[in-house]
């Protein structure tokens, strides 16, 4: 048994150089994994981190300081931000970190699927641990489908380019990429032999919860516009955790300069993951906001009021009208990659929306704005007539709560497959800078920028692994 399981807990770092190979297993460490409760405790991952670099100027919420792009050689950034199709990506792409190290994660979790039964323990910690990390698992799948695989279009998606799957501990594992419906397939498979065996409050938060697994499936539902079946799962999840952290009694009280919330004190988190790491916000003025989306806060929103600041010029073009995320996390502590209780509210008011619920659409709406907006009277919105007015308010509401990580970019993705709510990104650059033209940059919803493209590394050690966008191979 000794012989099995001697592999590096905590220490155990691998990289993962293709979809042909699974990694390569050092140990760094002098502590092993041989019972039960040591596959449990790997479950538990702080810092699990899933850089954006790939898309994060993809969409209609981020923004870039002008001296980032003008008169710079072009990179990925550049070739994102300016919606340039003239580029070969994969040149740029000689690696993606993101796509390697999400599937380093998925090696951890098939490492305890597929091993933990073999150890000496306790039978219900070993159901335990399987569960939970089939959760986790099916969180990366998410992930890397909703970035490098095509988006999901019911009539399409068994033929759609997918990823690959790996559902088990091999390190002589040969996968083919599989296709759109195939991925979504298995993480519903796994999130659905999960539930019965989680809990309502783990022993940490880095161990998935109930509240977290049902959002996910209410996610996963979402995006295959399985609306019934996502406001099940929705009130399933918020049936645990329906907290929204109230911003009006907290920007009352003087705000994080007097009251730090901090990781694990914010009862809307329901999981922990990062874009960088747990202090990623404290560096935020790397994080920019559009013009566009700063104009859609409203002058009593304390989301933006509490934390966003338009004044410094070492971060900012002054004149540009953007903002960066200027509030330490140590002060205040939300999610950009992980789920929150409020995505998971907005996620159910989605569904009653395109439902025809509208009544009940808003009602959700308006008691997540009682807790954001410092104006009685701002707060509250009125019923619109119509599901598109409905659904556009949600939208916005998306935009202001779930910022930055992935969620703008997959949303594009996902609503662009449907014509009412397909929308055109536009970039006006550069607006402070005169010494260039000032050029109007077009995403249209139907472009493959929308897709990332597998890099280099992987589609030169897996030959069967094709590209899911039209891009030529650079060699």
């Amino acid at each position: 048994m000794k012989s099995i399981h001697h592999f590096a807990y905590i220490f155990l770092v691998a990289a993962l150089m293709s979809c042909n190979k699974y990694l390569d297993l050092v140990p760094k460490g002098q502590q092993v994994v041989e019972t039960t409760d040591d596959f449990y405790k790997m479950v538990s991952y702080p810092n699990r981190a899933y850089p954006i670099n790939n898309f994060q100027y993809l969409v209609d919420d981020q923004w870039i300081k002008e001296s980032y792009v003008i008169g710079v050689l072009k990179d990925i950034n550049v070739i994102n931000f300016t919606f340039d199709t003239t580029e070969n990506r994969v040149s740029k792409m000689g690696s993606s970190t993101l796509y390697n190290r999400t599937y380093e994660y998925i090696n951890r979790w098939n490492m305890i699927i597929t091993l933990v039964d073999q150890s000496k323990g306790d039978e219900h910690i070993k159901q335990l641990a399987k569960a939970e990390a089939r959760v986790l698992r099916a969180f990366d799948y998410f992930v890397l489908l909703n970035t490098f695989g095509r988006p999901y279009v019911p009539e399409t998606a068994a033929t759609d380019g997918g990823i690959c799957i790996m559902d088990k501990y091999d390190l002589e594992a040969t996968p083919k990429k599989s296709s759109v419906a195939e991925v979504y397939a298995f993480i519903e498979k796994d999130l659905d032999e999960s539930m019965q065996y989680l809990q309502a409050k783990p022993i940490d938060v880095y161990h998935p919860s109930l509240a977290f697994a049902w959002a996910l499936k209410a996610k996963v539902h979402l995006f295959k516009r399985e609306f019934d079946k996502c406001i099940n799962a929705a009130q399933q999840s918020l049936a645990y955790n329906d907290q929204i952290f109230d911003l009006v009694t907290y920007a009352a009280n003087g705000g994080p300069s007097r009251l730090p919330i901090t990781a694990g004190n914010n009862p809307e988190v329901l999981s922990y993951q990062y874009m960088t790491g747990r202090n990623e916000l404290s560096i935020g003025y790397t994080f920019c906001i559009s013009p566009e989306l700063r104009q859609l806060f409203t002058p009593h929103d304390a989301r933006f009021n509490l934390f966003f600041n338009t004044t410094n010029a070492s971060f900012l073009d002054i004149g540009a009208g953007t903002a960066y995320w200027g509030t330490k996390y140590t002060s205040f502590f939300t999610v950009t990659v992980g789920m929150k209780s409020t995505e998971t509210l907005l996620m159910l008011a989605e569904c009653y929306a395109r439902k025809n619920n509208i009544g009940g659409a808003m009602d959700l709406i308006n008691k997540l704005r009682a807790k954001r907006i410092t104006d009685a009277t701002e707060a509250k919105l009125e019923t619109p007539a119509t599901v598109k007015e409905t659904m556009d308010i949600i939208i916005s509401e998306r935009r202001k709560e779930l910022l930055f990580g992935f969620n703008r970019f997959w949303d594009l993705r996902r609503l662009n497959t449907e014509p009412e709510y397909a929308k055109t990104v536009v970039h006006k650059f550069p607006l402070v800078n005169t010494s260039v033209p000032q050029v109007e940059y077009k995403l249209p919803p139907n472009s493959n920028l929308y897709i990332i493209p597998f890099a280099q590394d992987v589609l030169k050690k897996n030959p069967s692994l094709t590209l899911n966008t039209n891009e030529p191979l650079p060699w």
